[in-house]
């Protein structure tokens, strides 16, 4: 009889063989009265790997699989051997509380394979990726454009092509090029790496082998603590870039899809949140409005918009306009994004049962001035939110809805009585992020009869607050592309804004009617700014263009 066999064949006999070695570990697990764990369906945590060397854990047949403060899993395939022993008093010694498992010698070997993850380039990966200043500037100077980005990826000596060098090109791209996320993204034979920038996503390689897209995927997890070898399963985590003048958060989300894992790895840059009131594109009017809001030492402000809109950015100038010495500012976030000096800032964790609404209730007992809670989601957030205003204290919330008239039918639909909101709210915010023309290479646009009407009977129907002499003389610009915006034409983004204001006739208002219909009446006597209209304001002083503010507020009304 040949001794040939399909490759079926032999996957099949495999299988068989490792089944019956798995009832063996079952059987021997029930003897010593020690818990039995399968290492083909059990995650993996590299961090409690890193605490046996791999020769050790190969010599005493054990294996690190998580560690959890200092209570560490031990996955044993015997007990009793004298090299098992030493390494378990070893850990030990070292304060560890070590828990065996017994496992199958397959699964050891399965286990080992992800040593090869922890080699020296890895090893004293403790949460920060340093790249070096020379190397980053070097790869910055000439990675401004996303044509660049996919050059140096494939004029790099592939035998050099190490995945440290793939993503130092990745990270320095983003960086260079201002991106807000990185997307890697699995395809049937292929996969991309694609950047946010200022909104929009956009090619940085679309042909990255399989191969290195699944080793660079492991040393993303690695660098976020993650678990290798979980892939059927969200994960998220993060980790830091120590560059020489800063350190730059990634937040990192993984999931399962069709041909591989996808990762979308959120930058940030600490340097995106350090701007005040007035470099948030508000107009005067508006920066006025403002003004006499934050000077009250009460109140609820709302800002409401979508995901990504800016609200976050908006909130924490509002904190730093307010933030003195002598009062006390404690927020709760899901997560903390960016870190405020002077601030006391939780983040919810809702394992250990410190939700928004029991977060805000204990927040309430450390007698703060200031709060903001990262986000109003229920009945119980939003009605301790109203009472802390009620009580002496300035909250700053988001919510989500479509504009600012949309607040108040949303929190009635949450539960909150209507004759809580008109004393409690402040101040309502709808916000949306629309692309600022670069100033390097914007070009002026002809105006077209029938537009330049449109816009001058425009401006002859806006509110009275709003100073008309900065808009007489209006240009349209469009967009060209040059190196400084990496030739997008576009260089970051800019608020447009409305808001309401919740004064006498507001809350008077809600108490009678609180739709949606009503209240636009009353943003009508109160001569509000609709966002088209800022961004049409926007538009014609340069800023960006009528084609921006159409994508993101709709056709414009003239």
């Amino acid at each position: 009889m040949s001794e040939d066999k399909s490759p079926a064949i032999q996957k099949k006999l495999t299988e068989i063989r490792r089944e019956g070695e798995e009832r063996d570990a079952e059987r021997s697990a029930s003897r010593s009265g020690l818990p039995y764990i399968d290492l083909r369906k059990t995650p993996v945590a590299i961090e409690a790997m890193k605490l046996v060397p791999e020769s050790d854990a190969r010599a005493g047949n054990v294996a690190g699989i998580q560690l959890k403060v200092r209570d560490m899993a031990l996955a044993v395939n015997n007990q009793d051997d004298p090299a098992t022993k030493k390494i378990i008093s070893g850990l030990e010694e070292r304060g560890f509380k070590v828990k065996l498992f017994i496992v199958s010698k397959s699964g050891l070997e399965q286990a080992w394979h992800f040593y090869k993850f922890i080699s020296a380039e890895a090893k004293e990966i403790t949460g920060k990726m340093e790249i070096g200043k020379k190397r980053l500037e070097e790869l910055s100077m000439r990675l401004t454009t996303l044509d660049a980005v996919k050059e140096e990826i494939l004029k790099t000596n592939p035998a050099a092509f190490t995945t440290t060098t793939l993503f130092e090109i990745v990270l320095a791209g983003a960086l260079a090029n201002r991106a807000s996320d990185i997307h890697f993204e699995a395809e049937e034979k292929r996969a991309r790496v694609r950047y946010r920038i200022d909104g929009y996503l956009h090619d940085a390689y679309d042909n990255l082998p399989i191969k290195n897209y699944a080793t660079i995927i492991s040393r993303i997890k690695l660098l976020a603590g993650l678990k290798i070898n979980v892939r059927g399963e969200p994960q998220d985590g993060r980790f830091t870039i120590g560059l020489t003048a800063k350190e730059i958060e990634m937040r990192v989300s993984i999931i399962p899809s069709e041909f591989g894992e996808t990762v979308v790895m959120r930058i940030l840059d600490p340097d995106s949140i350090h701007i005040g009131l007035a470099d948030l594109g508000f107009r005067p009017d508006d920066l006025e409005l403002v003004a006499r809001t934050l000077a009250k030492p009460n109140g609820l402000i709302l800002n409401t918009g979508p995901t990504g809109s800016g609200k976050t950015t908006t909130l924490y100038a509002f904190l730093r306009k307010v933030n003195t010495s002598d009062i006390k500012i404690i927020t709760i976030e899901d997560p903390v994004e960016y870190h405020l000096p002077g601030i006391e800032q939780t983040q919810v964790d809702p394992d250990v049962g410190y939700t928004f609404a029991s977060g805000l209730r204990s927040i309430l007992r450390q007698d703060p001035d200031v709060i903001l809670v990262g986000e109003i989601r229920d009945a119980e957030t939003a009605d301790i939110a109203m009472q802390a205003s009620l009580t002496g204290h300035m909250v700053f919330s988001t919510l989500h809805t479509n504009d600012a008239v949309g607040a108040v039918p949303r929190l009635v639909d949450l539960g909150v009585k209507p004759q809580t909101i008109g004393p409690a709210l402040s101040l309502v915010i709808a916000q949306r992020l629309v692309r600022r023309l670069c100033v390097k290479c914007k070009k002026e646009k002809e105006i077209s009869p029938d537009l330049r009407a449109n816009i001058e009977t425009f401006l002859k129907k806006l509110p009275a607050r709003v100073d008309r002499k900065h808009y007489t003389r209006f240009t349209l610009y469009e967009p060209v592309g040059c190196p400084e915006c990496s030739k997008l034409g576009y260089r970051g983004r800019i608020g447009i804004v409305e808001f309401l204001e919740a004064d006498a006739d507001f809350g008077a208002l809600v108490l009678k009617d609180a739709s949606e219909a009503a209240l636009l009446g009353l943003a009508k006597k109160q001569e509000m700014v609709t966002m088209q209209q800022d961004g049409i304001l926007k538009a014609i002083i340069g800023q960006t263009t009528l084609e921006e503010v159409a994508e993101i507020t709709g056709p414009i009304v003239w």
